[in-house]
């Protein structure tokens, strides 16, 4: 299985909504490593690497979030993930 990674922009309510630590958890249960993080501009940014469907899956879920998100834009973009680094664990990096 070749491991892929891919970068996403979450817009929409996405801050102050435990939307980061929820990635997190959903990423961690997914089996992906990387990273999440809230931006200036109010969206949150994530890059996820691990086995295509799953990051299919993680994005899927992204479009939902926790219970008092509301969603309106996930763009992605796929890396290779020597683009990326090696990455272990999925954490939450400060804002940016």
């Amino acid at each position: 299985m070749k491991r892929r990674c891919c970068h996403f922009i979450v817009s929409g309510r996405v801050q102050g909504v435990f939307f980061r630590a929820s990635t997190q958890d959903q990423a961690i249960l997914l089996g992906l490593s990387g990273w999440v993080r809230n931006l200036t501009s109010g969206k949150v940014e994530l890059l996820a690497c691990g086995d295509m469907r799953k990051i299919e899956e993680l994005k899927t879920w992204l479009w939902q979030g926790p219970k008092f998100a509301k969603v309106t834009e996930v763009k992605s973009e796929p890396l290779t993930e020597t683009a990326t680094g090696t990455l272990r664990g999925f954490d939450i990096r400060a804002d940016r």
